[in-house]
């Protein structure tokens, strides 16, 4: 004996009602900000501020990736933004001019203290001087 069960026949088993906004909602500039900004604070998850706001935590990491892009990005209009995605370190210029020191010499500069090396100096003298540098560095 056959046992066909046919479910197009049988009619409706199930109805859900959807409640909630029926369209898709639009979300100004200054509401994206608000909510970027809500999960940039320290200690703030991005799954608790999408709650609140009733989002899916996605939608939120777009919008973060957006706004960091748009930072660093491009404008609008194709050119680049005035924000350098690039800044060059910049040294501190020596007060007075430096000492000439040997082509074989090497310098050790350690908390404010500049020692200079020579070759065949003794190792555990050097590292006894440099250990004593960092102490005292410490205790400043």
């Amino acid at each position: 004996m056959d046992d066909v069960n046919d479910d197009a026949k049988a009619g409706f088993r199930r109805v859900e009602v959807l409640t909630g906004p029926g369209r898709r909602r639009r979300w100004s500039t200054a509401e994206k900000e608000q909510i970027v900004e809500e999960t940039l604070a320290p200690g703030a998850r991005v799954s608790e501020v999408a709650r609140r706001w009733q989002l899916c935590p996605q939608q939120v990491f777009g919008w973060r990736r957006a706004a960091c892009r748009d930072l660093t990005g491009t404008a609008a209009d194709g050119m680049v933004s005035a924000v350098p995605r690039f800044v060059p370190i910049v040294t501190e210029v020596p007060l007075a001019p430096a000492t000439p020191v040997a082509p074989s010499c090497i310098e050790i500069t350690l908390a404010g203290a500049v020692l200079r090396v020579v070759p065949g100096t003794d190792s555990a003298q050097l590292t006894a001087v440099l250990r004593a540098v960092r102490v005292s560095a410490v205790r400043t």
